[in-house]
C-alpha cells in the first residue's frame, strides 16, 4: 500500500476540496491505524455574531477530515460522497484552535463510517461530535 502521510494529506486538502473548504486551513497532525488527528486553526471569519465558532464550519471540518483520514488509511484518495453526517453540538467553541480526532469505525469496499470529536485546544471536553457515512464511487 502506498504511503499517505502528512504531505499527501496537505496536497489532498489543497487540490480536492472546494475553495471555501481550503480556506478553513485544516492542518493534518498525524495518522495511525485507527484514524487521524487535525487542527482547525483560529480564524475570526468562522466566528458568528454570538461570539463562537459557527456550526457550519465544524460540520464541514468533520466531513473533510473524515475524507482525508479515509484517504490516509486507504493509501490514496478515493472519490467518495457523504451519505450521512450527523453532528451534535455539545458545547460552544470559543474562538481559538480546535483539535479534531477522526476514528474510522469501518472501511469497506463500498462504504466507510467515521466518528469525529472536536475540542477546544487544551480542553478535554468534547464540544462537537459527528458520525459520518461515506460511499466510495470508485474501486
Amino acid at each position: 500500500m502506498p504511503e499517505f502521510g502528512i504531505s499527501e494529506a496537505e496536497k489532498t486538502l489543497r487540490e480536492v476540496f472546494a475553495p471555501w473548504i481550503v480556506e478553513l486551513n485544516l492542518r493534518p497532525v498525524s495518522f495511525d491505524v485507527g484514524g487521524g488527528s487535525f487542527l482547525l486553526p483560529e480564524n475570526p471569519r468562522l466566528v458568528h455574531v454570538g461570539g463562537v465558532i459557527c456550526g457550519q464550519a465544524t460540520a464541514s471540518a468533520a466531513d473533510t477530515c473524515s475524507v482525508v483520514t479515509l484517504a490516509a488509511l486507504n493509501g490514496r484518495f478515493r472519490i467518495c460522497t457523504t451519505v450521512d453526517l450527523t453532528t451534535h453540538f455539545i458545547r460552544p467553541l470559543k474562538p481559538g484552535d480546535v483539535d479534531i480526532r477522526v476514528d474510522v469505525l469501518s472501511n469497506g469496499k463500498r462504504m466507510a463510517y467515521t466518528r469525529v470529536e472536536m475540542r477546544a485546544k487544551g480542553d478535554t471536553r468534547t464540544a462537537v461530535s459527528a458520525t459520518g457515512a461515506f460511499a466510495y464511487l470508485e474501486d
